[in-house]
């Protein structure tokens, strides 16, 4: 920003002129232009922004709507795109009371208006840690990316070592996600998956563990969609060595997965958009982090947790932090890692949910889903040219489309379903090249079976018109 341009702004701190004169002082500048001077200058604009004029409100409020028209969400389309972000059927219940004076307004503090946040939040650790078969559960983290990450650095710490083994069927978005967030402290190395079964390849697993392994994160139901049977194998190989087994997992399956718990997870993380979270456009996700009720993994949560406490008066108890002095909110920059605002909020959105369903309800909508996800599979695999990667292995919610046999690619496939109104699932083609044109399907309780038809349909009229030649090669036919 150029020098003449500094005034005192009206919303912004500290633009008194004499009060940002002090600080540049302070830090031995003289100038604004100064603190830009560590940006390379070819990344630096040298014009004056091409804006368009000022709109009043209203005429804001239309152009800011026009835009968003142009947007078509699942409400619109038959969606069948999931790939971390899903849809399911949200309770109305679930927004009658996320959206309450008491926790909507709330923040990481404890006044404002948050009467019943501690309570609230304490329900929901309760109902979580039931379906994961775990004792401890934190207040929710930004995503599951961010509740692997934090999991991992948490086994780095109770450890002592300083790598963790992650396998190829992760998301590798969230793999990218999770370096970010371990680096320096934690490197982490690549475990090969099974090319025919999409499970972890327990020699490749075995021929890297060594005594720097902190642990080994895997998840079930995987980024693909795969149940991973091997669970209590590499826990156990895992354990061999010294290290932690981390287990990232989809918490709607719980109802008809067993619990990571029951096949020797030390750590448990995974995301809560399944349990009452709308969409939102691929945002508005929240993560969670459970473990057993032993001192060194309570003490390394870098969250807050609440619990039942004893309150000043003799007899009577109350809900509040547990371990407070563990967090950075008490410890700041000597905190095992900085914590900020936390998505308390979704918290209580998925305990709202969880007591909603209960545990039959939790084992119907599983049950449902892996009922209708397994008929999608077999209509659109029994499309000519059409088949299922990794057929053999039981799924849950996502499976895996082959269409190198159809002469298109997923591209050109995705781009025709959206002509028929349909979301088609996520193009592989980029993450994982060597499959060729590969789709991730998502199916959920949302979907009826005139959907499903209507998907396969739609499908097989597309792959209809290409041919087998030219998926071999890759290249888009045009009918």
């Amino acid at each position: 920003m150029a020098e003449h341009r500094m005034y005192a702004h009206p919303y912004i701190p500290n633009t008194v002129p004499e009060v940002r004169d002090a600080m540049l002082r302070e830090i031995g500048l003289t100038s604004m232009d100064q603190l830009h001077d560590a940006i390379p200058d070819h990344l630096k604009l040298k014009r004056e922004m091409d804006l368009p004029p000022a709109m009043n409100e209203y005429e804001l409020r239309r152009h800011i709507e026009g835009i968003l028209a142009k947007n078509k969400h699942g409400a619109d389309y038959l969606n069948f795109l999931g790939a971390g972000c899903w849809q399911h059927f949200i309770p109305a219940v679930c927004d009658e009371i996320n959206q309450r004076s008491e926790f909507v307004t709330a923040y990481a503090g404890e006044p404002y208006e948050d009467h019943g946040r501690f309570q609230a939040l304490f329900e929901y650790q309760s109902l979580l840690a039931e379906l994961v078969d775990m004792d401890v559960v934190n207040v929710p983290t930004f995503d599951w990316a961010q509740a692997a990450s934090t999991a991992i650095r948490m086994a780095g710490r109770i450890t002592g070592r300083r790598t963790a083994l992650i396998p190829r069927s992760v998301d590798p978005d969230k793999v990218a996600i999770i370096r970010n967030y371990c680096t320096p402290v934690m490197d982490i190395r690549m475990v090969e998956i099974d090319p025919a079964t999409g499970k972890m390849d327990l020699a490749d697993l075995e021929s890297k563990l060594d005594g720097d392994t902190a642990a080994v994160y895997f998840e079930n139901p995987g980024y693909l969609g795969i149940i991973e049977d091997q669970g209590a194998d590499i826990s156990r190989l895992a354990h061999a060595a010294q290290a932690l087994s981390i287990v990232g997992v989809d918490p709607i399956s719980l109802g008809v997965l067993e619990p990571p718990a029951r096949y020797g997870a030390d750590i448990v993380c995974g995301d809560l958009q399944p349990l009452g979270m709308h969409m939102n456009y691929g945002g508005g996700q929240a993560g969670f982090i459970a473990t057993r009720d032993e001192e060194k993994f309570v003490m390394e949560y870098p969250s807050r947790l609440f619990g039942i406490v004893p309150t000043e008066v003799e007899g009577e108890y109350g809900f509040g932090d547990v371990a407070y002095e563990r967090t950075s909110f008490a410890l700041r920059e000597k905190g095992k890692e900085s914590v900020g605002t936390q998505t308390a909020l979704w918290g209580i959105t998925a305990g709202v949910y969880l007591a909603l369903m209960g545990p039959n309800g939790m084992q119907e909508v599983g049950g449902t889903i892996v009922q209708k996800a397994k008929y999608a599979a077999n209509q659109l695999s029994g499309i000519p040219g059409v088949s299922l990667r990794f057929g053999g292995t039981p799924f849950f919610k996502e499976f895996v489309v082959d269409f190198n046999g159809t002469g298109r690619t997923v591209a050109d496939i995705n781009r025709r379903l959206l002509d028929e109104g349909i979301f088609g699932g996520k193009d592989l083609s980029a993450s994982y090249p060597e499959w060729g044109q590969c789709a991730l399907y998502c199916v959920t309780e949302i979907h009826t079976q005139a959907d499903l038809d209507r998907l396969a349909g739609a499908v097989r009229a597309i792959v209809g018109t290409g041919s087998a030649a030219a998926g071999a090669s890759g290249e888009e036919q045009t009918p």
